[in-house]
This record gives structure tokens, sequence and C-alpha cells, in this order.
């Protein structure tokens, strides 16, 4: 099947902005196709590793075959938080290729793929994300070396709600470890950064509650304002209106810090499902954009 990168961004674009079963439904359709249909050729995968004490502390790890392309080397590791609005999600979703897709990629370009689910709201309210987050980034830390990745080389990178993950995690240093941040870079997608001027939702309030102090805690922007740890930041152009705000407050934030923008992609044809959705497919623009991100840490 062959694959035009101008028809599907019409298609994304006629799913619209919301974010509904519809169009993830529609958007996990359009790509589907597209994906390898023998995908875990070359790959040694291992399932439900434990990194915590609840049932939801679970990761998958991807890693070259023995004698597969990159087995045996030190590889940079990315470990991936999916969204789920803070109340749903998962790292897989059986008889579909997400969220596997995405450590699949890492694999495909010499990474270790690394995909964590945590603890959801209500049981668990802010802040069991990110703490969920630091536990799998001390575990991959202590165990990755032995299945073949770098512990200095680990690139965080969360999507919606995984991206909120991602951010607590990094502005909020007692939760690394005392030596440093733990981690070498972040990536996040359609995230959302300053809490207290964001639209609530009952998603947003099953996870952070009623209480406006909670939510002026729970920003994040000062704290990546701050960080040393190298980000970049992905938005696409049919994010709902609120993504689209948060990415705005980012960037006038940090030139306000920093005199410049940050590292940040806009990507256009896609909406806030398809920025993940479409890795390891024919669409290469994203991926590119990371590769090429991660390979300047190196640098």
């Amino acid at each position: 099947m062959s694959f035009d990168v101008l028809t599907m961004s019409r298609q994304i674009r006629a799913l619209g902005t919301e974010i509904s079963p519809q169009s993830i439904q529609g958007t996990a359709a359009l790509y589907a196709p597209f994906h390898e249909r023998e995908p875990y050729r070359g790959v040694s995968l291992a399932r439900d590793l434990a990194y915590g004490d609840h049932e939801r502390h679970r990761l998958d790890l991807f890693r070259p075959a023995a004698d597969g392309p990159g087995a045996g080397h030190s590889a940079a590791v990315l470990l991936f938080v999916h969204g789920g609005g803070f109340v749903g999600g998962d790292k897989h979703m059986p008889g579909s290729p997400y969220n596997d897709n995405i450590a699949l990629w890492a694999v495909r370009h010499g990474l270790i793929g690394v995909n964590m689910t945590y603890r959801l709201a209500p049981q668990f309210p802010w802040p069991a994300g990110g703490q969920d987050v630091a536990a799998a980034v001390a575990w991959t830390r202590a165990n990755v070396a032995r299945y073949g990745g770098d512990a200095a080389r680990i690139v965080l990178m969360g999507t919606s709600a995984g991206a909120v993950h991602v951010a607590s995690y990094l502005a909020q240093p007692e939760l690394q470890p005392s030596g440093g941040p733990g981690v070498a870079a972040a990536v996040l997608l359609s995230g959302i950064y300053d809490l207290t001027s964001a639209s609530r939702n009952p998603m947003h309030t099953a996870y952070f509650g009623s209480d406006d102090a909670t939510y002026r805690r729970a920003s994040t922007l000062e704290g990546l304002l701050a960080t040393r740890v190298p980000l970049l930041f992905v938005l696409t152009e049919m994010d709902p209106e609120e993504f689209q705000r948060q990415g705005l407050a980012l960037l006038n934030g940090w030139c306000a810090r920093h005199g410049r923008w940050p590292r940040f992609v806009h990507l256009s044809g896609h909406n806030h499902l398809s920025s993940t959705m479409h890795l390891n497919s024919p669409d290469t623009y994203l991926g590119e954009r990371i590769l090429d991100f991660c390979g300047a840490l190196a640098r």
C-alpha cells in the first residue's frame, strides 16, 4: 500500500481537533495499514517487567535480537510515557500496533525502547504520575545495561497526560536521583504546563482535584524553564485549543527567560493522536527531528 503524506494530512484534518472516540478510532485506523506486518522481526521483547509494587507499575522493554543489528552495543534509551487523560491508557493496546510502534521505532533506529504505564486517577491523584515516572527512571537506570542500554543516555518522552507526568518529574528535583536529573533529555508532545491558566475539565479534576493551591504546586512551566535537561517540545496542527494555548505560553515564557525559542516542532497535518500513532510508519518527519535531537546530545 502506497503512502502519501498530503492525502494522510487531509484525512487527519477532516477528523477535527476534538479528542473523541471517533477521532481516536479514526486516526488509529488511518495509520494501522502502514505499520509493518511483522514488526517484531529482529526485536527481542520483554513484557510486563515490574518497576514497582502496584499492578500498573509495569514496563515493556524492546531491544535488538541477539543476532540482529545493534545487538551487543550500549545504546541510548527512549522511555515512553503514554497519554490517556490521567484516567486511562496503557503501554500496549492488544490487537493493535499501538503503543508498541514507538518502542519498535526506537529499536529500528538504534535505541532501546521502553514503554511504561502508571497508576491512574481518581484513585491515584497528583503527584502519582510524576512519582511513577521517577520509579520507572530509577528501574531503567539500574537495569538497562544488562539489556544493552546506556543508563547515562535515557531520553524521556511523554504525550498528553504522559507529557504532564514527564514535566512533573523534570520540575520536581525531589523526584530525581541525588546526583542529578537521572535522564539525558526529554521530549514532550502536546502537554499542559501552566495549570493555573488551563481550562479545567473532569479529567483534570480527577487527577488534580479542585483546590487552586494544588494547581499552582502542580504547574511545571517554571520548572521546565529552569531545568538544564535538554528539551524538545512538539505541538500538532490539530491539537485542541487548550494545548495550543499551552504551547504559546511555553514559547512566550521560554523566549522571556532565554531570549530564544526552545527546540520546538510544529507538526503540520497531525492531530493529538497521530503524533505518536504515526511513528514507525512511512511518515518520518517527526522521527527524524527526534533522532536529530537525540544525536545532538552526543555531539
